[in-house]
């Protein structure tokens, strides 16, 4: 049997969006005082207990026996566990997941910045048999281990694809992914980092092409073509899952997550917000504000 590594907590002091790669390690659970932020999908499997995000603006629970995934450049913080919760995170670079062209019904959901979960615990004893392995190969796997690895992790997430319910789509829509080349998965893959990293600031679309070296109109078409949605609806949904943040973690004045948010206005921050989230952004807070996160609290 593997032998179990030491669990791993967050490191507070890492640098915001470094990357992990491609990993497999036992977790012990903690409360963060920051969120994380890193150009990965991450898988969570709990072998007992619970875990509690806020997932960009969301309180997200992550139950046992459960596979679960979300894309890690949305901010994630844990805000609660259960005792004697055990669990794996495995982190997968983005573009080697994109290059894997998994069912749109999966894949769109994680990049929409959604947790999937595994619909029942059926798999849970394999699950942790093959995170154990998973985690004691990485560290010293040669290419062709790591290659193993990685089928292993593209096969069990196709079987987590064929358990999910599948919405009916518009005929124009299916087998985007398939159309985009690997040198168009890389650069879509470097715009999303571009506006994760960038998107409280003031953003073009012609900044983003410049960035990437696309002419704005190709980077717009690609970018929906592989993501599903514009450009401009991507840098508007994280602006609006940190300022629910914000919202539900501080007490900053409603104007001061607008702008700290990357909103020009106050009038476009509360149309988007509405739009997105169904109320304003004091209703917002009102309903979900944490009390407990005194951490995250202005002094």
């Amino acid at each position: 049997m593997p032998s179990t590594p030491t669990p791993v907590s967050f490191d507070p002091d890492r640098p915001d969006f470094a990357p992990y790669g491609l990993t497999c390690v036992h977790w012990r659970p903690s409360p963060m005082r920051r969120p994380d932020h890193h150009n990965e999908i991450e898988l969570n499997f709990l072998e007992s207990g619970t875990v509690t995000y806020l997932l960009g603006g969301r309180k997200t629970v992550v139950d046992s026996g459960r596979l679960s995934a979300f894309w890690a450049a949305i901010p994630h913080q844990i805000i609660d566990f259960g005792r004697a919760t055990s669990y794996f995170v495995v982190t997968i670079p983005l573009q080697w997941f994109l290059q894997w062209r998994l069912p749109e019904h999966f894949v769109q959901p994680l990049l929409q910045g959604l947790l999937v979960s595994e619909p029942t615990t059926d798999r849970a004893v394999s699950d942790s048999q093959l995170f154990a392995h998973w985690e004691e190969d990485l560290p010293h796997a040669g290419a062709e281990l790591q290659k193993a690895v990685l089928l292993e992790m593209q096969a069990r997430l196709v079987r987590l694809a064929l358990n999910l319910p599948v919405r009916p789509k518009p005929p124009a829509r299916r087998g985007r992914l398939a159309t985009v080349s690997d040198s168009g998965l890389n650069k879509v893959e470097q715009m999303a980092c571009f506006i994760a990293q960038n998107y409280t600031e003031s953003l073009t679309v012609q900044q983003i092409g410049e960035h990437v070296k696309l002419h704005p109109n190709y980077a717009m078409n690609l970018f929906q073509k592989t993501f599903g949605t514009t450009l401009i609806n991507y840098l508007t949904q994280h602006r609006i899952s940190h300022a629910q943040r914000l919202l539900a973690t501080t007490d900053d004045l409603i104007a001061d997550v607008a702008f700290n948010s990357g909103f020009n206005s106050i009038s476009r921050f509360n149309d988007a917000f509405r739009r997105t989230c169904g109320n304003s952004p004091r209703e917002y807070r009102r309903s979900h504000l944490l009390n407990d996160l005194t951490d995250s609290r202005p002094a």
